[in-house]
């Protein structure tokens, strides 16, 4: 068919604006998952259908986490929140590891320690924690995932064994 220009107004057709519908809310999620992936930032799309169904997406583990992120923001940003470290330690930000050691080698490397208060400092002491245990977590996950497999070539190689000493066995009998 080809595109076309189409006039922003309401599809009056049911079928026409359930189908428009479905394809630009998967476009909508596509772009938001390429802008995370591509920018490394968190995003989080709700849409809500005309009979109310929920359709949500977040680049993180869920979205209320984003929007609590947004509304901490919002009141940081109404009170006059003061420098830019203050702002990624007092919120739970740190979603990936990676950006947890990126803020923590910045604070180190800007000398910022003697302005950071004691609540800020257990609270990047914490998130660090958390993240150790998270890459140990991910860390067993991956040697049990290898050990499995390893126990798998084990099987098939003990088989394969028993199978040449069986066909052995025959031969030397015959």
């Amino acid at each position: 068919m080809g595109r076309r220009k189409l006039e922003m107004k309401r599809i009056e057709d049911k079928n026409s604006r359930l189908v428009t519908f479905s394809k630009r809310r998967t476009g909508l999620v596509k772009k938001a998952r390429h802008l995370s992936i591509l920018c490394d930032v968190d995003v989080a799309v709700i849409v809500f259908s005309a009979r109310g169904k929920l359709y949500e997406f977040s680049s993180t583990n869920s979205v209320d986490g984003i929007l609590s992120r947004y509304q901490k923001a919002e009141e940081r940003t109404t009170n006059g929140a003061g420098e830019d470290y203050e702002l990624l330690l007092q919120s739970n930000r740190f979603r990936t590891c990676k950006e947890l050691l990126h803020t923590a080698d910045r604070l180190a490397d800007e000398n910022n320690a003697e302005e950071l208060s004691v609540n800020d400092m257990t609270q990047l002491e914490q998130e660090l924690d958390a993240a150790l245990v998270q890459t140990r977590l991910r860390k067993t996950q991956l040697m049990m995932e290898y050990i499995s497999t390893l126990k798998e070539k084990e099987n098939k190689l003990s088989e394969e064994k028993e199978e040449l000493e069986k066909q052995e066995k025959c031969k030397q009998q015959n």
